[in-house]
């Protein structure tokens, strides 16, 4: 019974300096999210943007949500509370009181993609259940400011409940993916990568590359298909665990960098090969550390030199004395019976989502626990079908003196004819998402506000001509099969005029 025991448990031991790196990713990607998402400050986060705090709470807010960002409408108090969730980030990045770091920096995540809806993706989503299950595990053991006051594991090898919850939720992403891609490109012409590369909006020069191989795209949709539905399984085979995980992290890490390359995703694909650190095996991180020893020793030496400080917080910890051994078993006990209450929510989150409406039997009033801690979540990237509407916007400004424009090409004389690069239009993927969720009719609310913040920002460079009206153009083009091109058709969403003007 013992030895079956640990057959079962061996998928789910992860490495103590794997959950480091892991740890470091995590927070570097939060760094790296603030850095790109703070050049839009006003943009998506004030009450002079996009997405008014009123608005917000009108249209896409649920009762048990919670932003801290929603609580002023001013740019300023986004800009301290970017700050400070930079400075908790750097802060997880060193592992400095880790648990109270990875919580906060959960807090002021969940806190921003609630700000703006709008703009989210699915990395997001997972960035998001990363730091959530991060906190129920130890990744500041080692690796970590936290780690220099105590004595070096005597083993590695670590295996709780948060544990299975973060390989099941890695094997929930990809699983719920490729079943949620049900419609026949996907499943039965091969012909989804072929639309999805007809997208402009998403076309990399990578991409560009493939496209004219139809037969190349049919064998890439299908492959792309089997990882996400079989490739998970490698990751619960309970012998040979340290060449599955290698093969389950080679195969991922050089399949999100063939997104990158082919279609614009922002930080998506980053996202998705930091998820993957957690799995690496001793055999890999032996390897690494024999090739950092030389430099932490330097480290350490130099560390050496220093004045030794240390903040009331650690001298509190240090004088505290230990729980006894009944109350360290019965807090694992209570943690680890969370944490799977918890993983079994989102697996049941998942199922009802790939479910779909007719055979869903998650009722509404069992959704509050998602919403409230964040951890819903949807893994529908070109599922169940590749949107087929494609096209790129004109933003149509026309002067008080009779000359109109483009807005989005800088005030050059309008034109309707499409850019070399659509992907150039956008200044990020934010904007591109933004730009997404823009065309969808139960959207319509949106348009406005986006109209009259376009003019708002163009009158304020005294540089531009006054504009005595604005219309808010896309001109649609629906992917065909074949490599058939239809004209693209004008559709105006949105028309404003200036204040003044009204």
């Amino acid at each position: 019974m013992h030895s079956l025991w640990q057959i079962i448990r061996r998928p789910f031991v992860l490495d103590l300096r794997a959950l480091a790196l892991l740890r470091m990713g995590t927070a570097a990607l939060l760094v790296l999210d603030l850095a790109i998402r703070s050049t839009d400050l006003e943009a998506h986060y004030s009450n002079k943007g996009v997405l008014p705090v009123a608005v917000l709470f009108d249209h896409v807010w649920t009762a048990y949500q919670f932003s801290l960002h929603a609580a002023s409408g001013l740019w300023q108090v986004q800009a301290v509370l970017f700050c400070l969730a930079a400075v908790v980030a750097g802060a997880l990045l060193l592992g400095y009181h880790t648990r109270l770091a990875t919580l906060a920096s959960w807090i002021l995540l969940v806190s921003l993609q609630n700000r703006n809806p709008l703009i989210n993706q699915g990395g997001d989503d997972l960035l998001r259940m990363l730091l959530f299950w991060g906190f129920f595990l130890p990744w500041g053991r080692v690796w970590s400011w936290d780690a220099r006051a105590e004595p070096a594991p005597e083993r590695y090898d670590y295996c709780s409940a948060a544990t299975v919850a973060y390989i099941g939720q890695l094997a929930l992403v990809y699983w719920c993916t490729a079943l949620l891609k049900s419609g026949p490109e996907w499943t039965h012409d091969g012909t989804a990568l072929y639309y999805a590369l007809s997208l402009d909006q998403l076309l990399l020069p990578g991409g560009r590359l493939l496209y004219p191989h139809p037969d190349l795209l049919r064998v890439l949709t299908f492959t792309t298909w089997y990882i996400e539905l079989l490739l998970p399984v490698a990751l619960f085979i309970p012998f040979g665990v340290k060449w599955w995980r290698l093969l389950v992290i080679g195969v991922l890490v050089g399949f999100h960098l063939g997104i990158s390359l082919t279609l614009f995703v922002g930080i998506f694909f980053i996202i998705n090969i930091v998820s993957v650190l957690g799995l690496l095996p001793p055999l890999a991180l032996d390897w690494l550390t024999r090739r950092l020893v030389p430099h932490a020793e330097r480290a350490r030496r130099w560390h050496a030199r220093l004045p030794a400080w240390q903040s009331p917080w650690q001298l509190r910890i240090e004088r505290t004395r230990p729980l006894p051994p009944g109350r360290v078993k019965l807090w694992r006990a209570v943690r680890d019976g969370f944490v799977f209450s918890v993983f079994f929510y989102v697996c049941w989150w998942n199922l009802d989502d790939v479910a779909g409406p007719a055979g869903r039997w998650m009722s509404e009033p069992t959704r509050w626990f998602g919403y409230l801690f964040r951890v819903d979540q949807h893994w529908g990237m070109f599922a169940p079908t590749v949107f087929k509407d494609d096209g790129w916007y004109v933003l149509e400004g026309t002067t008080t003196a009779g000359k109109v424009l483009d807005l989005n090409r800088g005030g050059a004389p309008v034109s309707y004819v499409k850019p070399a690069a659509v992907v150039s239009l956008f200044k990020n993927d934010r904007w591109r998402k933004y730009s997404e969720n823009y065309l969808f009719i139960n959207n319509t609310w949106m348009r406005g506000y986006y109209c009259n913040y376009l003019l708002r920002i163009w009158h304020e460079n005294p540089a531009h001509p006054p504009l005595r009206h604005l219309s808010v153009v896309y001109m649609k083009e629906v992917s065909q099969p074949d490599y058939r091109v239809p004209p693209a058709t004008r559709e105006v969403l949105c028309d404003c005029e200036p204040v003044s003007a009204q």
